[in-house]
């Protein structure tokens, strides 16, 4: 992963993947964001915790 960012006011967990792929989580719990950043396996923790576990969109590239 090369970035996260967490919106506390909307439960909302955004992770830009080494692909450039950026995603957008939904009802994502606070607690589930900080044992991301905690983890020694971010990528595993994603697989087990967050993908295909919370609502998600694929977020479009922003222009230049």
């Amino acid at each position: 992963m090369e970035a996260v960012g967490y919106d506390e006011t909307t439960s909302h967990l955004e992770v830009i993947f080494n692909t450039g792929k950026t995603y957008r989580y939904f009802e994502v719990p606070k607690t589930v964001c900080l044992e991301l950043m905690e983890s020694d396996s971010k990528e595993s923790y994603m697989l087990s915790e967050v993908i295909d576990c919370f609502p998600y969109e694929q977020v479009k590239k922003r222009r230049r």
